[in-house]
């Protein structure tokens, strides 16, 4: 079976798409064995230190050139 040179990238797109596909429902069907995912987001999970010093910024503040003819 030759595929021609023109149709080669979109046969390799499908065929990653349906290895994606593949992985992605044989996970689904072991997710009740495995049980399901972490609830909270990892952002969340994560402490916070509130006492953190604040971060000192050097240089002059960033503006946005808004007016392009004008430097």
């Amino acid at each position: 079976m030759l595929i021609k040179e023109e149709n080669r990238n979109m046969f390799l797109l499908a065929v990653v798409t349906l290895c994606c596909g593949a992985v992605a429902g044989t996970l689904m069907l072991f997710e009740p064995v495995l049980g399901p995912g972490p609830e909270k987001p990892a952002a969340e999970r994560v402490a916070i230190d509130v006492t953190a010093q604040t971060v000192r910024v050097v240089g002059t503040p960033f503006e946005p050139n808004v007016n392009p003819r004008e430097r």
